[in-house]
This record gives C-alpha cells, structure tokens and sequence, in this order.
C-alpha cells in the first residue's frame, strides 16, 4: 500500500520548508491549483504534476485503496492542511443581548421615569412646606416617610432590569438551541469515502486532504478535489459562480470539483485536495465573516476583480451583461410570504399599540389638566417658584401612571410566548421525529390545507424486492427456480444487472440474526440485485471480474432518461451496452426479445401492445413497479457515436421484465384518514406508472372508491394546462386540481407546477396553504415553493434537505401528520395566550385610567403594574405556550390564511372575564373599605404609607388573574378546563409558583410594592373571588356565541383583495399593510415583534446557509454586477451594508452578509 505513513518519523512533520510535513506539495500549491478551471486546470496538472494520479501519489494516498485510516496518519493530514470545518460566525454574547432588549422603547420610557422620580426624591427644595404650595403637598414630610420616597423609582428600574434579563436570556437560550440543533445537522452529514479499500461512511468534519471520497447524484460536495474517475457527472456550480448551467465534469476536459456545489448527475471518485477553510468556500467565507471591517472590504473588492474571478465568468460582452440580468431575475427566489400567524401578529399588535398610546396619553393630560385647575383655578393660588420642584414631582408621578397604562396595555410578553411555544414545538418535535430547520414552518403547518407526498419510502417502506418476473416467453407470479431459466440468459440477466448499476448499490447480511439483509444504496437497485441473488446467483464476482475503471461508458439514471446504461468492450473488439429502466421506456426501444430457447425473436408493435396488456399491466395493477432489461451488441468495425443517446439507445433487445414491490407502510393509511378529518387532502404525486400509482393510492386510502377524483400521467396532465405556446394556465389548472389525487409519470418540473399552481389558485374561499415531500435533488424547486417543504432525512439528497423547512428523520408520512398537530397547537397556544393576556390588558388599562382620572392615583401602582405584567407575560407564556398537544385537534379544519386570531368565541370570554373583574375591583375600589371594615386608600397624599385597601384590590386583581389563567386553557368554549392540566407540569408549576410569589409580596412587599399586610379571612376573601372566575367562566360557556352578533373579531389574516396582484416587480419586496401603518409613526413594542422576525430571518439564513453568497459576492468583475448585489442584501428598511450590527432590525442583513458555516444553496435571501 502506497499510504502506509507510520514508518515515517512524526518529528520532521514540518521539517522540508516549502512541501510541508513530507507530503509533495504544500497548501498554498493545492490551493491556487484550485483556483483554475477547466483547460487550464488540465494543463496545470499535467505540467507541474503528472497527472491526477501523480497528485495521489504526492499526498501519499491510493486512487483504489484511498488512505491507511491510521490515526498519526490522519491527524497529520489535519495540521499541514487543516481539518474540514469552517468556523461559525461568535455568537450574540449575553451583554450584547441585555443591550439590545435595553433598546425597547417602552423600557426606555420606563428608565427615564424612574430616573428622573429618582431624582426628584432626593432634592430637598428650600421652602417644600410652604403652606403656599396648597394642600396637595400636604403629607409630603408626613411621619418621615419622604425618605421612602426613592422607592418607587428603584422599585421601576429594578423590575425594567428582571424584563431586560428574561429577555436576554430567553433570546440567548433561544440562540444555544439554534446553535445547537445548527450542529446537529451538520453532524448528521455524513460522506461515502474509501480507507483501507473499504467503503465506508464518516462524518463530513472528519474528511482529511488526500481522502477518496466516492461522489454520486445529489450529493453537496464537503471539500474541493479532483476527479480520478466519473460516469457521466453533472455538477451545479450555481452556489459558488451563479451560473445556472450544469457543468460536464470528466478527467480530459474539467477535473476540478469544488465545495459547495451539488452533484446534479453521474457519479465518480475524487481526491480530496483542499478542505475547510481553505476550500473555495470556506474562502468566501472567510472574506464574508471578514467583510465586517473596511480594510477586508477592499480585499473583497480585490477578490472579486483579480483574475480567478474572470475564469469562472464568461466573457463580458453587452450581451454577457443582458445574460447577467436575466441571471439575477431567475435566480432571486422571491422571498415567502409572512407565515400566517406572523401577519396576523403583526397586524393585531398595531391596533392594541394604537389603542395603548391613545389611553395613555388620555390619562396623563386628564390628570395634568384635573391637577392644575384643582389647584390653580378652584383653590385660586398662584405659581411660586419654590414649589415648582413638588409641582415637577406631581407630573412625574402622573407621567409614571400612564406609562404604567401603556406598559400593561401593550402585550410584551406576545413575542416571548411565540418564541417560546416555537422553540418548545422545535425542540419536542424532534422526538417526533421532526427536524425543523425554519421557525415558522412548524406554525404554518397547522394551516396547511393540501399535501402533496411522494410515494417512494413516504407513503411506502421503500424496502423493494422483486416478486414476479417475465422471462424467455413465460410470466412468473413468483421468483422463478433458476434451473426454470437457460444458463444464457441467466447470464445475460446476472451480468445486466450487476454490471449495470451503481457499484454502490450492494446487498449486505442482515444486522440482526434472521433480520432482512440490508440494502445499502439505489433501492431499485438493491431489489434487482436481491433478485440475482433468489437465483442463486453472486453479483459480487461479476464486479471483482469487471471493476469500474474497465467499464467504457455510463449514462447514468436521471429523471429526463429514467433509464441507465453501460457499454463495456467485448473481448471480440466490439461493444455492449446493457440497459435498465421504466418497461415502457426501453420496451419502445427493443427490436428483439429473448424467446425460451433464449435466442431473439423480432418484437414488433403489436407485439408490444400485447405484452403491456398481458404482463405490464396486470404487474402494475397489483402495485408493482416494471423495470425492464435488455442488451445490444455493436459491430467491432466502427465506433459508433456515444453522444448521440438517442441512436445508442435503440434497436435493444429485451432480456426479462420485472415487477417489483414496495409495500405500503402499515401505519400510513390510518395517518391519511386522519388527515382527510382534519381538512387537509392528501395527493400522490409519483415518477410511477398510473396502474401502479393508482392501486398504491387505494390501498393508502387517497383514493376512495366510488368518489369522482383525478388520476393523471404527467404527460396528460401538461397537456390540461398548458396553451398552445406551452405555458401554463392558471385557469386551467383551476379546472383540474381540485379533483386531481394522483399525478403519475411526473418530471420535477410537474410536481412544481401543480405546487405553484394550488398556491396562486384563487380558487375557493382563500389561499391555499401547500406542504410537499422530496428526496431527490430535483425536488429543490417544488420544496422551495411550497409553504413547508419537506425533506426525507434517510433517503433524501443533501440537495433537497438544504431546499427544505424541515426534515423527517424517518421518512415517514405519520411524522407529517405529527408536524400538523404541533403547529395547530402552537397556533392554539397563542390564542390562548392571547386571551389571558388581552383579559388582563383590558381590566388593567381601564382599572389604571378610571381610577386615575377618579381619584388621580392610579389604584395599582406603578411597581405592581410591572409584577402584574411580569405574571401575565412572561409567565402566562410559559404556562400557557407549553401546552402538550392533543388528538382532538386534528379533528377541526384548518383556521386559513384570514381567520382571525381572537375568534367570537375568545372575545366573548375576553369581554365576558373583563366584565365581572371590572365589577369586583370597582366594588372594592369605592366601596371595599365598608366591607372589609378598614381605612380608605382613596386620596391618600404623596409618599403615604400603602394602605390595606389598595393591597385587597391588587391581590383580588392577582387572584382573579390566576385563577382565569386556568380558565385560559381553553379556547373554543370547552366547559372542562382542568382537562389534562396534568399533563403540562409547567404550568401547574407556574400557577402554584405565581400565587406563593404573590403571598410574599402582599405580606413581606411594604413600601417598595405598596402593599400592607392582610388578615388570614382578607386572604380567604380574595382567592374566594378569585375562584369565582372559574364558576362565571362555565355561565359565560352557556351563552351561544351566534347569539352575540355585536362581537367584534381582530387579528385578521390578509384577505384576497388586499394581496396585491402577481404583477409586481420581483425586486420590490412585499410590505405588509400594517408595516406600511408602522411606518407612520414606529409604534412601540413592534421592537419586540422585529426582534422575533429578525430572529427568524436570522436563523432563516443560518440555514439557507451560504445563500447569501450570491448576493453578497457572486465574484463578478462587472461594475454594474456588484451594484445589484449591494440592492439585493439590503432589506426594505435599507440598509447599506456597511451599518451591518447597527438596530436588531439589520441583524438579518448581517446574518446575510456572514452566515456560519453550514450549507449552501444557490438561493439569494433578498
């Protein structure tokens, strides 16, 4: 072996300067070598090395055998040429997260109040007990209680600082888990390599210079090398040069394979040359997490105009400059809409910002205006200037009430519970076998309306096995006896088939005694082999016999042939070719069968119809799929063209026919079914023949019998919808897919129109929202364009996982079913968040408003404001957002793109709970003091002491608070409440947590909270209420909702004529209505709901990962070119790329412009 590193002392590693550690060439060489492009790179290689196998040689490692896998060995490799991994851009540290929750405007506000309290209690003015200064000041030095009089101000700033940290910490934690399940992705990817002439899989950071790695269709290549050996091999370069063309990759014309870039086709081998950071990649990278400084902007600039960049671009002409726009307007995916609940969020949080800032500001102008005139117009005194400064005390006090109103009016906490009830759905659905890569799918999912699954190891197991053949005349219902067929043709078939197929493909001996044998690779494959192996035949000593390197040439399979041939020399100096693929596809193209003598007989058409009706059909109809083999021989005298496919692949002649089985997974019908309860249709969209797809589609339950619905072949199905010129028509594809179950025989481009085209249908009351699975590469573009793509995390292509949302690990329909009930619960646990919260607002705005402009104190002060808001939002959230979900709520359809968020139903319970704590706290406010028997709180001077009056009415308002939490819980009009409240151990613990923290306010608070202690019968009276709730929560349950027709519902969705028309320029990215309102005057904690959507769009692009790369450096000499892309990072707020970490609303952008290291996809985020 020539790898064996372990005699060579490890003390020179680094002793021969320029080649460094005794490997025959550096770092730097490999890496300029990467830098050249096809004829280039050929003569590079062969001039300065000899060749791709001399390289081999330098980096001491065997183009067959590949490297030793000794540890010293390895570990080496990784100090001369660096491990493959590329640093993800730091972290937010945690202070950087407390400064940017500092930047809320409302705690702004706060802050400055309290400071400024702050010092007005500590500036003694000369003359304060004037008697001039009017009664009003009276109790101003009252019983030495004027020193407490800072503490309201700290008591503020204290509860700002818990906000701050439960923000911070909230986003860092939320920012850990991201970073977390970043990784795990990243672990998952693992790659085929070859050590010690094994092949085996490792983990893609554990790839090391000198490897050889086995590349094959839909692969992301994890490091550069260059190709030792290709069939037919297609490389997507689009991530790295933005040209949308395939790249031919062979040995004689492009070698060079780089990071980042998708295999589209074919398969090969490749020495690993450059990894990580200094991949071509990981250099880009480098120079974006690079680009936050100007100096390293210049070298950007430089980058991009030397001359490396001029060898991936063609040529500049005019018409060069045209192609580059059309470029651009292909490749920018226009961004995905708002998910649902975001716009409905969006919209909601306005009009509660609105109305917050309007009762505000009324409370503060009432009680300047009620000051001033009681104290300057009744009591007829005149301004003095020594009592300005209790004057000044008096507004700040007012000022401190109404910012306190408009605290409690605006619902921080909505932004925490959709974080939190997100991040807790992510983090359980990974038990259910879900990955989520993108936030709000896992929301958007619970409205989805329309899955479109593929059939192949979604629907079915995807463990194929040939059950019935057709050979030399005769159909076998079951595996035929291998003495039944002619050793010729035994031989014909053993050798087509192993010969024939990916040599990755291969059968292996079962894990477990008596378990299946396992089936590694193409598992169409896997069943031809398994079916050379019933005949007792070895396919392994055919392939020791006919080794790769000897085969002549590959067409691989790919969706456009959904055939695959090999040629090989004959010994006689001709050619043959075997080929395999879809029966009717390569029966069209035989001439010739093998009759039971196993000699060819002429097969004309008639012939053909006749073996479709008598064997294929039957086959199909039995859920088989029907692959056919067949051979052709060439004449040695000349060699025919082998580019021209068509006449290659022609006058065959068939050897056997196949039909093979994929059995419908036992548990997916059940799952369908319930999808069909829950409103959402299920449709079958395969590359199978129609009688296969249609007896798989009613053994699933997609297909019910004696129901009017459509199954298509892809042909018939663009011949519907398409006009003459050949595009696609909206209206009627309208016609057809409402009906359309099954759509068979579909290309890619299919499955993607019929997903485009339900998306942009108007047809029906709204929108529909469309969930699709892929696995291939080729499903990139429909898993791009459904609202929640899906990708198979076994059998799917790195290609589809990076176009994907989320991932099933199983790659198993049920998960799906499972990811729509998490995100109806996530949508649920807003709502019921919501109407906690909105109870709470309303009761508290008007509470705080009346009692100001009553008695001009606010009954709940300032401080107990904040705890009310600290139970009611952070709380609550937790509480009520982690709610487990349940069976039942697939039972309902989905809510739909312009369903409100608080329904009639809410809203009566939110105006219904608001009525009967409005009634209490007034009762206790005006006539409580009766009834308890105790001193009035009502018009107490400054800085008096809290009384035990105002202390009954904040603890009955707490009390009720959480006792209505429970009855929260609900939110369609259930009557039992406490129904698996078990289950959720969070919120039990909240609630107990909330009342014992309210015990010790109440009893240890004193001054700083306003609170007196109370009587063990005042306690027993307040929670007494506070039960209450419960009892009024099932009489309100008892009035119908259809009865109130006066209930007005918010939040709505957008509805159909506000979407603007398809027309729009791509460029101008769409502004929801409600921004456009926020533009008018920034309203408050819209901060909050940014920094989710930034958050969002930050992880968005942590993993379209290197998307940005095409906007951000698409390496373009072009003047005109680099100005585009300054356009299309900038976000509508824009932005110019240089203020990359300024507001949080830029973070996304700067995500954008350096996004860790993780996976590319030719996609730009606008």
């Amino acid at each position: 072996m020539t790898n064996n590193v372990a005699d060579h002392h490890p003390g020179n590693s680094v002793a021969e300067g320029n080649h460094e550690g005794d490997f025959g060439c550096s770092m730097v060489e490999l890496r300029n070598l990467m830098e050249l492009r096809s004829a280039e790179a050929v003569a590079r290689l062969n001039d300065s090395y000899g060749g791709v196998h001399n390289v081999c040689k330098r980096l001491k490692t065997s183009p067959v055998e590949g490297l030793s896998g000794n540890p010293i060995d390895l570990e080496k490799r990784r100090q001369v040429f660096g491990q493959n991994f590329i640093p993800p851009k730091k972290a937010k540290t945690f202070l950087q997260l407390v400064w940017e929750a500092l930047q809320d405007v409302t705690l702004i506000i706060l802050e400055i109040a309290a400071i400024v309290s702050l010092g007005l209690s500590f500036y003694h003015p000369p003359g304060g007990d004037n008697e001039l200064c009017g009664q009003s000041a009276g109790g101003v030095e009252d019983e030495g209680e004027s020193q407490a009089g800072w503490i309201e101000g700290a008591a503020i700033l204290f509860s700002v600082i818990i906000v701050v940290l439960v923000t911070a910490f909230n986003d860092w934690s939320k920012e850990k888990q991201f970073r977390g399940l970043q990784s795990r992705i990243e672990q998952e990817q693992k790659f085929t390599v070859i050590r010690k002439g094994q092949v085996i899989q490792i983990p893609v950071a554990e790839i090391v210079v000198g490897d050889i790695a086995q590349i094959k269709y839909g692969d992301l290549l994890p490091a550069d090398g260059i190709l030792i050996q290709g069939n037919d091999l297609k490389i997507d370069e689009s991530s790295l040069t933005g040209e949308s063309d395939q790249v031919k990759k062979s040995m004689d014309k492009d070698p060079m394979l780089l990071s980042g870039t998708h295999v589209m086709e074919g398969s090969g081998r490749m020495v690993v040359t450059a990894v990580g950071i200094n991949s071509q990649t990981g250099i880009i990278f480098t120079l974006l997490g690079a680009g936050e400084g100007d100096e390293e902007k210049k070298v950007k600039k430089a980058k991009t105009q030397d001359g490396v960049a001029l060898e991936i671009q063609p040529l500049k002409s005019q018409e060069g400059v045209e192609n580059e726009e059309k470029e651009k307007k292909k490749v920018k995916v226009p961004k995905k809409e708002k998910s649902v609940l975001q716009g409905k969020l969006t919209r909601l949080a306005v009009q509660i910002g609105k109305a917050g800032l309007f009762m505000s500001a009324v409370t503060v102008v009432i009680l300047v205006l009620y000051f001033v005139i009681d104290t300057f117009w009744v009591q007829k005194r005149s301004w003095l200037a020594e009592c300005t400064p209790i004057y000044i005390q008096y507004f700040v006090k007012f000022f401190i009430i109404g910012v306190t109103v408009l605290v409690v009016a605006v619902p921080e906490g909505l932004p925490l519970a959709v974080t939190i009830s997100l991040a807790y759905s992510v983090k359980k659905m990974m038990k259910d076998n879900n990955l989520v890569r993108h936030l709000d799918a896992c929301e958007t999912m619970g409205n989805a309306t329309a899955i479109c699954s593929d059939k192949t190891g979604t629907l079915t197991m995807n463990r194929m096995t040939v059950v019935q053949a057709y050979v030399g005349d005769t159909h076998y219902r079951q595996i035929p006896d291998p003495e039944a067929i002619l050793p010729k043709t035994l031989d014909l078939i053993v050798h087509g088939v192993a010969i024939n197929s990916a040599y990755t493909s291969k059968i292996l001996p079962p894990e477990k005694e008596g378990g299946l044998p396992r089936q590694v690779g193409n598992k169409t494959e896997c069943a031809l082999l398994g079916f050379v192996l019933d005949l007792k035949q070895d396919y392994q000593a055919v392939r020791n016999e006919v080794p790769e390197e000897k085969l002549y040439k590959v067409y691989t399979f790919n969706s456009v042939r959904k055939s695959m041939s090999t040629v090989l020399r004959s010994s006689g100096g001709g050619f043959r070719m075997y080929s395999k693929g879809a029966s009717e596809i390569i029966l069209r193209k035989c001439t010739k069968i093998l009759d039971k003598n196993g000699e060819p007989r002429l097969f004309k058409v008639k012939d053909r119809d006749e073996m479709v009706k008598k064997v294929i059909e039957p086959m199909a109809c039995h859920g088989l799929r029907t692959i056919c083999l067949a051979f052709r021989d060439f004449p040695a005298d000349a060699e025919p063209d082998w580019d021209s496919e068509n006449e290659i692949l022609s006058e065959l002649t068939c050897i056997a026919v196949v039909g093979i089985e994929d059995p419908v997974r036992p548990e997916v019908p059940d799952a369908i079914l319930k999808c069909q309860r829950a409103g959402i249709t299920v449709r079958m969209v395969t590359g199978d023949n129609i009688n296969t797809a249609r007896a798989i589609a009613t053994k699933c339950g997609i297909l019910l019998p004696g129901e009017d619905f459509l199954c298509l072949e892809g042909k018939e199905f663009n011949r519907l919808i398409r006009n003459e010129k050949g595009e696609v028509e909206q209206e009627q594809l309208d016609k057809i897919w409402p009906k359309l179950r099954v759509l068979a025989r579909s290309s890619p481009t299919d499955k993607h129109t019929l997903v485009k085209g339900i998306i942009d249908s108007t047809v029906g009351d709204q929108r529909q929202v469309v969930a699709v699975t892929g696995d291939g590469t080729n499903d990139g573009p429909a898993l791009k364009k459904a609202d929640v793509g899906f990708a198979m995390g076994i059998a799917g292509t790195d290609v589809a996982k990076e176009a994907s949302d989320i991932i099933l690990t199983d790659d198993n329909f049920t998960s799906i079913v499972k990811a729509v009930m998490w995100g109806r619960n996530v949508y649920d646990s807003i709502s019921k968040f919501l109407q906690f919260q909105l109870t709470v607002n309303v009761v508290a705005v008007i509470v705080a408003f009346t009692g100001a402009c009553i008695t001009q104190d606010s009954p709940l002060k300032a401080v107990q404001m904040l705890w009310v808001n600290l139970i009611m939002d952070t709380f609550a959230s937790l509480a009520l957002a982690t709610e487990p979900p349940s069976e039942s709520l697939l039972l309902r359809k989905p809510y739909g793109r312009n369903k409100p968020l608080i329904s009639r139903t809410m809203m009566k319970n939110i105006l219904g709970h608001a009525v009967y704590q409005l009634t209490i706290i007034f009762t206790l406010l005006f006539a409580g003091e009766k009834f308890f028997d105790i001193d009035s709180g009502r018009n107490a001077p400054l800085h008096s002491p809290p009384t035990e009056h105002y202390t009954i009415v904040f603890n009955t308002f707490v009390m009720m608070q959480l006792f209505n939490e429970i009855n929260a819980r609900k939110i369609h009009g259930e009557r039992n409440v406490f129904e698996a409240i078990y289950r959720n151990p969070i919120f039990c613990t909240v609630v107990l947590g909330t009342f014992a923290a309210q015990i010790i306010i109440v009893e240890f608070g004193g001054k700083p909270f306003s609170c007196s202690g109370l009587t063990l019968s005042q306690w027993f009276w307040c929670i007494f209420i506070g039960v209450g709730e419960l009892l009024w929560g099932q009489l309100i349950c008892t009035v119908p909702t259809s009865h109130l027709k006066f209930l007005k519902e918010a939040g709505h969705g957008i509805t159909k004529e506000e979407i603007p028309e398809e027309e729009l320029p791509e460029d101008v990215d769409e502004i929801d209505h409600a921004e456009m309102e926020l533009r008018r005057g920034q309203i408050l904690w819209f901060r909050g709901l940014n920094r989710i959507q930034t958050q969002m769009d930050v992880v968005y692009t942590f993993q379209t990962g290197a998307s940005s790369l095409q906007g951000a450096l698409r390496r373009q000499p072009s003047i005109v070119s680099q100005h585009h892309d300054v356009k299309n990072v900038s976000s509508p707020t824009h932005v110019a790329l240089s203020s990359v970490n300024s507001t949080p609303t830029t973070s996304a952008v700067a995500a954008a412009a350096s996004p860790p290291a993780g996976n590319q996809s030719g996609e730009c985020v606008p």
